[in-house]
């Protein structure tokens, strides 16, 4: 994948150049995250570049993110509990201490996390997984994408 996305997640993700983009949803853009040292790593983006934190939506707008926080969770969910039976519980953050713009982490936590991480925050993990390679999003991911997506679109149908 080229990396010039990065750059403009959301501005890409409106373009409809975010490779990353898994779902359009109802105040924003279900993505998979760029590295899957967790398998299902995914993010909620903001369909408004400009807008910084949950408090700058309006009141319906900002329910409406959180709803589709919670379906890209449940989806994560549903998709990891399928794909593997060591799947523990969800994660779910808004935290935007590095990135500018309103998103939400949701972050799949496993039974085969080390014992010393395993109950701790992902933030925890030595730098090593953010970075090599072998953790990046790639297309040996297609099968999780395909699987979150199809969890989400379930979800959304059965509103």
């Amino acid at each position: 994948m080229a990396d010039d996305w990065r750059m403009d997640r959301i501005g890409s993700a409106l373009r409809g150049e975010n490779p990353a983009v898994l779902r359009r949803l109802t105040a924003g853009f279900a993505v998979i995250g760029d590295v899957q040292f967790l398998p299902g790593y995914s993010v909620l983006l903001v369909d408004d570049p400009e807008v910084e934190r949950l408090s700058d939506l309006p009141r319906a707008k900002r329910l409406s993110f959180l709803s589709d926080m919670e379906q890209l969770g449940e989806a994560v969910e549903r998709a990891c509990r399928r794909l593997d039976t060591d799947f523990r519980r969800v994660n779910l953050e808004i935290l935007g201490n590095t990135d500018g713009f309103l998103h939400a982490h949701v972050w799949p936590r496993f039974n085969w996390e080390p014992a010393d991480l395993v109950t701790r925050p992902v933030w925890l993990y030595a730098r090593d997984r953010w970075t090599d390679e072998q953790f990046a999003l790639g297309p040996q991911h297609e099968p999780l994408r395909e699987t979150i997506g199809d969890e989400l679109d379930r979800l959304r149908a059965a509103k």
